[in-house]
């Protein structure tokens, strides 16, 4: 069954019976289609900082995935079936193993990473900044591959998302969710 074009809510029910290889998100039952294939920069630049994060999660608790992988993202107590969000981050930091299964993940990851191609920008700083935070992801990057930054939102003491650090290409970035972590970016934009 190939996405429908009309007009209405889905859920993941829906999600599982489309086809495969149509990349497509669900944000509160509303369909976002995905860029089918992202541009060289930002696939490198998505390797580089999968492999920082592998690297330094080997052996751990914790682990790292990058998209294609489903994260569900539950109102509350609901059958999976039920569940009308299902994202796709770039990269996904999940230290909780029981929100895994064989499907991806079920509830918010620990980390996320979007890297930015230009028909995603909207979405991924505005509905899906908010959709994160909303979930309880506790910290969120934004990586600008061509301009060679990366933004970083951590939570405040209200738990909201902070207004953000800004790293350039020289940076050293602290892992918040980590003590000994840190990505020197001048690895990630090689």
């Amino acid at each position: 069954m190939s996405v429908p074009f009309k007009r209405r809510k889905y859920r993941y029910d829906d999600y599982l019976k489309w086809e495969e290889g149509e990349r497509i998100e669900l944000i509160h039952g509303d369909v976002y289609a995905m860029n089918s294939t992202p541009s060289r920069v930002h696939q490198k630049t998505l390797g580089l900082l999968f492999t920082e994060f592998s690297n330094f999660l080997s052996g751990k608790r914790c682990e790292v995935y990058i998209a294609p992988f489903d994260v569900r993202l539950p109102k509350g107590q609901e059958r999976d079936e039920d569940i009308d969000t299902v994202v796709q981050p770039d990269l996904s930091v999940i230290c909780d193993p029981s929100k895994l299964d064989d499907r991806g993940c079920k509830g918010a990851p620990d980390l996320v990473a979007e890297v930015i191609s230009p028909g995603s920008l909207k979405l991924d700083l505005t509905l899906k900044k908010r959709l994160y935070e909303q979930a309880g992801v506790k910290e969120f990057w934004i990586v600008y591959p061509q301009e060679r930054i990366v933004m970083v939102y951590s939570r405040d003491e209200h738990g909201n998302f902070d207004d953000g650090e800004t790293y350039d290409q020289h940076a050293v970035v602290p892992v918040g969710i980590f003590d000994d972590f840190q990505i020197d970016l001048s690895k990630v934009f090689a």
